[in-house]
């Protein structure tokens, strides 16, 4: 459109008018998904959050996307992670965010409540919907055919039989159409909903007076939530401070309102604090030693729950670690500390695996376990002159009486 060079408005009849057609042009933009999407908001779509599109994080400028965990979900950006592979910006609760945004909506529109409520009642009663609208433009072209149809047989010769029966049939055909667009709108009329009862116009009045009740009603879908919301708010900005998110409404009128939400961060490591010390000082030493996807299986099979009793995974051992800020495993800080494993020592001493265990528990190696299950780390240091123990009795002498058995 910028690169039109003439536009005529209204030049000829259309079946919508400039403004309904920018409107849409507007829609489609704004429902953009995909790489060029970056300030569109987006389709509304399914799932019980109700911000989706219209966050945006106030540390770089992405969007906020939406991502659900069982039946809890999150607002989180992840644009730089993906892109630069450096740590996302901020994650939010998204129960807590919708419920304040919800609060501070509904306390804005509380007073146009009853005023939206009659304006509901005289949509509803004079409502004509554009199916109807259509069928109406095209019953008045029907109607006209057909008088231009009998015009044109009254005009013509009965002499020219031939050409009186032609015209004869294309009026029959025009009456015909018109006789079935009336009845397709007599059809369309009688499915329409009747006209609101005193009892539904008071009942609609009183849901109008108390607008958080018609919020939370059984009937009011998270669709419908999320049209009232887009409908009143252009636009959220988020950041973290600390325990605090600030928001930024930017409704659609061009207003703005500062929001301040107490909440825990649900930033990946952000975990219920009944956990004991006794378990972060074990996620420290197990840090040391291995990986995170083995430390969650170490955890699991002896027992150790997270704070809300959970088995425990790859992404809640890292945000566990992120969260006290204890440094993941890193391939070569064994050999820093001058430590081996269990099986390097039993390679170096000469004896199998269990024999070295056995030694290590007689204390004739030295070596730490943090707990039942982790690896035993040993002092490669520790093991200068340690060979395979020798036997302390001879074996036992050959039986004279024993008959050797011969292969050959």
């Amino acid at each position: 459109m910028p690169e039109w060079d003439v536009l005529i408005k209204d030049h000829h009849a259309a079946y919508i008018t400039w403004d309904e057609f920018e409107r849409n042009l507007k829609t489609i933009a704004s429902n953009a998904t995909g790489m060029s999407s970056a300030l569109a908001r987006g389709a509304a779509r399914k799932g019980e959050l109700l911000l989706a599109g219209l966050v945006r994080c106030g540390h770089c400028g992405r969007k906020l996307h939406v991502h659900y965990s069982g039946k809890l979900g999150s607002y989180g950006c992840y644009g730089a992670r993906a892109n630069h592979g450096t740590e996302r910006c901020i994650s939010v609760s998204g129960l807590s965010l919708d419920a304040a945004i919800a609060k501070e909506v509904l306390r804005v529109l509380e007073p146009l409540g009853i005023e939206a409520a009659i304006k509901a009642i005289e949509a509803q009663a004079g409502e004509t919907t554009a199916a109807e609208r259509q069928l109406e433009l095209s019953l008045q072209q029907a109607r006209y055919e057909a008088a231009h149809a009998r015009r044109q047989y009254d005009a013509v010769d009965p002499a020219n039989r031939l050409v009186a029966g032609e015209l004869e049939r294309r009026w029959n055909e025009a009456l015909q159409a018109v006789a079935k667009m009336e009845g397709d709108i007599a059809a369309l009329i009688a499915r329409r909903p009747l006209p609101l009862g005193e009892p539904e116009r008071q009942q609609l009045m009183a849901l109008g007076a108390d607008i958080e009740s018609a919020w939370s009603h059984p009937g009011a879908t998270a669709a419908t939530r999320k049209r009232i919301l887009r409908t009143a708010i252009s636009e959220i900005i988020v950041r973290r401070d600390g325990g605090t998110i600030h928001a930024v409404l930017h409704w659609q009128g061009g207003d703005h309102t500062e929001l301040r939400v107490k909440q825990r961060l649900n930033a990946a490591g952000r975990h219920n604090p009944r956990i004991p010390d006794e378990t972060i000082a074990l996620m420290r030493q197990l840090a040391r030693l291995i990986p995170d996807r083995q430390i969650a299986r170490l955890l699991n099979r002896i027992g150790v729950q997270t704070g809300h009793g959970n088995a425990w995974t790859l992404e809640r051992v890292r945000g566990f670690r992120k969260h006290h800020e204890i440094e993941g495993y890193r391939e070569g800080e064994w050999a820093e500390r001058g430590e081996i494993t269990l099986e390097a020592a039993a390679k170096i001493i000469g004896v199998c695996n269990m024999t070295a265990l056995r030694m290590l528990r007689r204390g004739e190696i030295k070596g730490r376990q943090v707990c039942p299950g982790a690896p035993w780390a040993v002092k490669a240091a520790d093991l200068t002159g340690i060979t395979g123990r020798v036997r302390s009795k001879p074996p036992l002498t050959p039986n004279p009486g024993q008959l050797a058995l011969d292969f050959q």
